[in-house]
């Protein structure tokens, strides 16, 4: 079977002069493509991955929250990926959603202030390219993909903010496993 293709029919738009066909802009879908595609899919596997290899005295608070993470990020894959069908683009295979990832893949760190380290590292990528792919949207005059960018730029800061102060306060970080 191969990819279902969203209809080749422009919308019809009302606007002040009357209809006219609103063609989606490939440059909203490629700069939707890259943020939804392969950044967040291996962002949510890293914070799995942190969440499966957390040890050490603040396992259960850090268990806990790389899971609250992979659930956040993961609830936005979805949106973003419809978001890339409602302005008439297909949305990546999964082939090349692991080509375009800009995020590191989780690593075999030996600390888990390297996994923090690395989770923080990576958070910092994907803000960077929630408000680059917000910019696009904002040039090409679909707020409705701005919107969504920028309420997950705040799901990535908030992430980012917890981590930057885990770091900051050690909170008992500095070891390798026992």
């Amino acid at each position: 079977m191969g990819r279902h293709r969203a209809p080749s029919v422009p919308l019809k738009v009302a606007t002040g002069h009357g209809l006219h066909a609103a063609r989606p802009s490939p440059g909203i879908a490629r700069g939707t493509h890259d943020v939804a595609a392969g950044t967040r899919l291996v962002s949510h596997g890293n914070y799995k991955h942190y969440h499966w290899q957390t040890y050490g005295p603040l396992f259960r608070d850090l268990h806990k929250l790389f899971d609250e993470f992979a659930h956040a990020v993961r609830e936005t894959i979805d949106e973003l990926a419809e978001r890339v069908r409602m302005i008439g683009q297909d949305p990546p295979t999964l082939k090349e959603m692991l080509d375009v990832a800009t995020v590191t893949l989780a690593g075999s760190q030996t600390t888990m202030r390297e996994m923090v380290e690395e989770a923080r590292a990576n958070a910092l990528i994907v803000i960077a390219e929630m408000r680059r792919a917000a910019r696009t949207a904002e040039e090409h005059d679909d707020p409705g993909t701005v919107d969504l960018c920028s309420k997950f730029v705040q799901v990535h800061e908030k992430q980012e903010w917890w981590l930057r102060d885990i770091l900051r306060n050690g909170d008992g970080l500095t070891g390798g496993p026992a």
